[in-house]
């Protein structure tokens, strides 16, 4: 199964993607065992329209062309399921298992996602509910994907 995370916007700092890096990279080391074969994080454009309607509808646009086809999508948003870190990583399992070919997050840009996208989506997914910037979600959902490869390895990392 390949993974990619698809956010809206380009990280301006450089700790924040080496954070995010980080996970993903580890987690795409580990993750081989599992069969995952490909972890990314890739970037579209923020939208520079002058009212919130118009720029998630552009970054949709950008979004959906991003989406390998038949992609299985997950799109973050705070009116989302909240998972426990074993309950994503059981939900990780089940789609390997089901033989998913391409997962989808997808992280949308400060005013959040266009309706389009979730059209796309089969999971809608809250990290929980509290506001959180987009630039820090991808670092969190790095983060909650080597963690979910961690806790289905048996890997010392998850120690909850």
């Amino acid at each position: 199964m390949r993974l990619q995370v698809i956010a809206v916007g380009r990280l301006k700092s450089a700790a924040e993607q080496l954070i995010a890096q980080d996970y993903l990279d580890r987690a795409a080391r580990l993750g081989r065992r599992l069969g995952l074969t490909d972890i990314r994080l890739r970037e579209v454009p923020e939208s520079r329209a002058a009212d919130a309607v118009r720029r998630k509808n552009e970054e949709a646009r950008h979004l959906i062309s991003a989406i390998p086809t038949g992609a299985l999508v997950v799109a973050l948003d705070s009116h989302g399921k909240e998972f426990s870190s074993e309950a994503l990583a059981s939900e990780l399992r089940r789609m390997a298992d089901a033989a998913v070919a391409d997962l989808v997050f997808i992280i949308g840009g400060p005013d959040g996602l266009g309706p389009e996208v979730f059209d796309h989506a089969r999971l809608k997914l809250s990290l929980g509910r509290l506001t959180w910037p987009h630039r820090l979600v991808r670092a969190m959902l790095a983060e909650q994907i080597y963690r979910s490869v961690t806790i289905l390895l048996n890997h010392p990392y998850h120690r909850a």
